[in-house]
């Protein structure tokens, strides 16, 4: 049995999955009222709460996705929403302020308000969240005096400020639980715990200072402050991680609840990643460890990641953000991590009076191995959790005079102490594969470039004896600053020999260059998320007279996260040419010249209006750096979501009728190699029904052709079960205390579901018996039913959704060889294409 297992969760390390869309949120969990807590829980208007919250940030989507991502976050079990509060796109410029378009945080809340769900406001200031400087806006570096995230006046004037004017208009529109609104918890700074020795005793006031500050501007719900060992009395202390069962020491007092504020549901991704994974499986079984160790709320982080449009971005963060989430980056169900992640919020629900009202027990049978129970004395109350931690090794337990098997790395949860109805390690969820489809109508490209101008020290604005440092220059306003010089040779400066040439050295601070003498492109240099200086080397050809070296060097993206994020600095730091005939020379001293940004942008060359202002010329093939290209496509047919791929390019920004997509950076590849990201998301708000502009800027040069628009979709879903896997949560339910059945003779079910305007098309894989791979790439084993595809035909083919016992009786008995009898539970894989009706 032991060694059946083993083979049965390799496979299940390989498969993803998907299931039914419906709502598993109570409207009656919704009640707004005074907010309290205790020891177990958050209480809203008397009632206590289990929190299942998500995070979605609003300026990570567009307002027309609001409502659609909303809505299947619901649909996928959350009763709560929460966000950060992002300061520098709502303050850009001091005293100017921005809460239009994706930074409506007003329209955001009462979206959520309006779907019955809680929210939570993370105020920051200091968000962290891979977002520019952290969320601090740039204009902050220039107060004078001023240290961030410390006890100092000019810092905490601004914060206060700030947090001030954002909480004042929570309560203007009545956003708080206590108004009638959705807001239940605040937070204020953020995982501070990482920085605070490096300000000392500073840092200790500030973090008191902070806790008044926001306890004082709204007392009426509960504030929070994550990873902050030392909070003060008057905020609630709450983990951030993936394991905080394990390795959060619990709240700072006793009478406070265990809550859980960021629970990564992947890692997000710098360029020059690999993929980033967690399986669904790992959530589900840090969630269940948490709750069954008395935690009452868990918040994804991220449950949509969306796109770091435009220049949001922190250092070498990628423009697709945490797209491993419940819902990806283009809003679509990933599974099985959605519905896996639901079921077991259902099961959550199911047991909540036993969980808040029981006596907790606990009984440790080895060091891996834990059963905890919730009972009621002189009740039918008794909810069970059995829990093995080892990684490696399954076991078998007794519990209450029955033998109960545990998977490695799983919590079985049994409602009555007798049943289980969802173990964290068995998925009975759907799964899906997602799909880039090439577009018929988008791909018709008639490609012109404009070639940026390169220029020379003397046509420069700014003249300094030294390089000057780049981000106290650009403010924040441009990834890009200009820096050249010039210098005079004679025939005796050079090297004497022709096939020796001198070689450029640059030092630079970060993040990347290009380098040009006299007009030739040089070459690309640049640093990594891990270390952001560099130096560049490469060979140059000089001539007698007068030569030109000009650096483009640019940031991507700022940091944000650290202690004295205020002195951090960018651009080039020491230039030297090697290998002249009177040894090296030192440039760095030589009287440079510097232009914030490039002239594309100052002309707008990516709108219509700007695109107008230069001579465009034909352009195909490869192509030379620093570039502009533009074209007109056609809307993609169809409603499904829309990428554009960008594989074939180097380094650069995109823009769709104005819209700046974010930064794509093709050339920095991963130790796999390939690009960390490919494909980036153009939102069908930023498209018009026809003759879309779409222009790129390329920064190192690329084969523009392998530019290429695409529609996204999962319409391939699948199911992958065991004949001893538990029913479906949806079978079960509590009367009175007591665990029934809306079933006679509960069994497992392979259920599929396409979206609701779709219908299985194709039937493309159905086996069972011993079927092997993932939900895209399923293989026929050596044991198989001649049946299965026939039934699975015969339920699901032109329907919207079909269910398939997992049932010999139906599905018949498999034969092959040997292992049909070894191993003694079989398995139903199953794939099916979903498809919209010809005519719609």
């Amino acid at each position: 049995m032991e060694n059946r297992f083993c083979t049965r969760f390799i496979l299940l390390l390989i498969t993803t999955s998907l299931i039914s869309v419906y709502s598993d949120t109570d409207d009656n969990e919704y009640t707004p009222g005074p907010v309290t807590y205790n020891a177990r829980s958050i209480i809203v208007n008397g009632n206590p709460i289990l929190l299942f919250s998500g995070s979605i940030h609003y300026p990570r989507s567009t307002p027309e996705m609001w409502p659609d991502i909303i809505r299947m976050a619901k649909e996928g079990g959350l009763n709560t929403i929460e966000t950060y509060v992002f300061w520098n796109v709502h303050e850009p410029v001091e005293g100017q302020f921005n809460f239009t378009g994706n930074y409506d945080l007003v329209k955001f809340i009462k979206l959520i308000a309006e779907n019955k769900l809680y929210a939570i406001l993370r105020l920051g200031p200091f968000i962290q969240a891979e977002w520019n400087l952290g969320g601090l806006p740039f204009w902050l570096r220039d107060v004078p005096n001023i240290i961030f995230r410390s006890y100092n006046e000019p810092y905490m004037t601004h914060m206060k400020r700030y947090s001030e004017m954002i909480i004042n208009m929570m309560k203007k529109e009545k956003l708080f639980a206590p108004q009638g609104g959705p807001i239940i918890l605040a937070q204020i700074e953020n995982e501070y715990n990482h920085v605070q020795e490096s300000y000392r005793e500073k840092g200790i006031q500030y973090v008191k200072w902070a806790a008044d500050m926001a306890t004082g501007l709204y007392p009426d719900v509960p504030w929070i402050m994550c990873k902050q060992k030392d909070a003060p009395a008057n905020v609630i202390s709450t983990c951030n991680g993936r394991h905080c069962a394990d390795t959060f020491g619990g709240p700072n007092g006793p009478n406070k609840p265990t809550l859980w504020t960021e629970n990564w549901t992947a890692q997000y991704r710098v360029f020059g990643d690999p993929p980033s994974q967690r399986a669904a499986e790992d959530i589900a079984f840090s969630v269940a460890r948490f709750f069954m160790n008395n935690g009452s709320m868990t918040n994804y982080y991220m449950y949509h990641g969306g796109t770091n449009f435009g220049r949001t971005s922190s250092s070498f963060v990628t423009t697709r953000y945490y797209d491993e989430a419940p819902l990806d980056e283009f809003g679509l169900i990933r599974e099985p991590k959605w519905s896996h992640l639901r079921d077991l919020h259902k099961t959550l629900r199911l047991v909540k009076n036993p969980f808040l009202l029981g006596t907790q027990k606990i009984k440790n049978i080895n060091k891996f191995v834990q059963i905890i129970t919730y009972e009621k004395p002189e009740s039918n109350i008794c909810l069970a959790f059995l829990s093995n931690k080892h990684k490696k090794i399954h076991r078998t337990i007794d519990f209450k005079g029955k033998s109960y098997f545990l998977p490695r790395r799983s919590v079985a949860i049994l409602p009555d102490c007798k049943t289980v109805v969802y173990n964290t390690e068995l998925i009975v969820s759907q799964h899906n594969s997602r799909s880039f489809v090439l577009s018929k109508k988008a791909n018709k490209f008639k490609w012109e470039s404009y070639r940026e101008p390169i220029p020379i020290a003397k046509d420069l604005p700014v003249m300094s004896k030294t390089p000057l440092e780049l981000t106290s220059m650009t403010k924040d306003t441009t990834d890009y600053m200009w820096y050249s010089t010039s210098l005079h040779l004679d025939s005796d400066d050079l090297p004497m020999r022709p096939d020796i040439l001198p070689v450029i050295q640059i030092q630079s601070l970060g993040d990347a260059l290009l380098a040009f003498v006299n007009g030739e492109y040089i070459g690309f240099g640049h640093g990594s998320f891990i270390e952001k200086s560099f130096s560049f080397s490469k060979p140059v050809s000089l001539k007698t007279g007068v030569n030109h070296i000009s650096i483009l060097a640019m940031t991507v993206g700022l940091p944000n996260s650290g202690a004295y994020m205020e002195k951090r600095f960018s651009g080039i730091r020491a230039v030297i040419l090697q290998g002249m005939s009177s040894g090296s020379l030192d440039l760095t001293l030589n009287q440079w010249g510097h232009k914030v940004g490039v002239e594309g942008e100052s002309l707008q060359l990516y709108t219509e209006e700007g695109s107008k202002k230069v001579k465009w010329s034909p352009a195909s093939g490869p192509g030379t750096p620093i570039t502009w290209y533009k074209t007109n496509f056609a809307t993609p047919e169809g409603n499904n979501p829309v990428a554009i791929k960008m594989e074939r390019m180097g380094k650069g920004v995109v823009w769709v009728n104005g819209n700046n997509l974010g930064r794509y950076w093709e050339n920095y590849r991963s130790p796999l190699g390939a690009p960390s990201q490919t494909e980036y998301h153009i939102p069908r708000s930023f498209l018009k029904p026809k003759n879309n502009l779409l222009v790129v800027y390329e920064e190192s040069g690329g084969t523009i052709d392998g530019v290429a628009i695409n529609t996204v979709n999962r319409d391939i879903i699948c199911s992958f079960m065991y004949e001893d896997y538990p029913p479906n949560i949806d079978i079960w339910k509590m009367e009175g205390g007591v665990l029934k059945t809306n079933v006679e003779s509960p069994k497992p079910e392979a259920q599929l579901t396409c979206d609701p305007d779709k219908f299985i098309k194709e039937i493309q894989f159905a086996s069972f018996g011993n079927p092997w791979g993932s939900c895209g790439t399923y293989i026929q084993g050596t044991c198989q039913s001649p049946n299965a595809k026939q039934v699975v035909k015969k339920a699901c083919l032109g329907k919207n959704s079909c269910r398939i016992p997992l049932d010999r009786a139906i599905l018949g008995d498999p034969s092959g060889d040997k292992s049909c009898s070894q191993d003694k539970f079989k398995r139903l894989a199953i794939q099916v294409r979903c498809a919209k009706k010809k005519n719609e």
